[in-house]
């Protein structure tokens, strides 16, 4: 999709009623609920749309049914390995990436058994990505190799 696309379908689900100081036409938005939209571009192509976690449960982020913010970050990795290979991020291991399914988890640091502490008890964040977008630099290499 073309920067101008994404920016477009951002824009739409803007609420004109309730604008948000912190919003940026083209970049993200800011729901009523405290939902976060963005949108990562390169080259004028959308590369990935992250979602943050809203502060209500007006809006909802799904996956397979359970919603990926209400539901502590331990067991959305459980639910999701039944569905697909997940694994700690090298970087980041209090996160998680899906990459069959493009996905990334976020959390700042795990506080598995500390629910109060919900900045770690929840993933914060979560981001679908194209293809290639968590390749190594050896494996874009290889994917450009292949490419026709």
């Amino acid at each position: 999709m073309t920067r101008q696309s994404a920016a477009t379908a951002l824009d739409s689900l803007r609420d004109p009623s309730a604008a948000s100081e912190s919003g940026q036409p083209g970049q993200h938005v800011f729901r009523p609920s405290g939902l976060m939209i963005s949108i990562h571009c390169t080259r004028d192509l959308l590369e990935a749309v992250e979602l943050g976690r809203p502060s209500t449960q007006t809006d909802r982020v799904t996956f397979q049914r359970p919603d990926v913010f209400a539901i502590p970050a331990r067991e959305l990795v459980q639910r999701m390995s039944e569905y697909t290979p997940i694994e700690a991020d090298p970087d980041e291991p209090a996160s998680f990436i899906a990459p069959d399914l493009l996905l990334g988890f976020w959390r700042p640091f795990a506080a598995d058994d500390e629910p109060t502490e919900e900045q770690g008890y929840f993933f914060n964040s979560v981001l679908l990505a194209r293809p290639g977008y968590y390749d190594t630099p050896a494996q874009a290499a290889a994917r450009l190799q292949q490419s026709p």
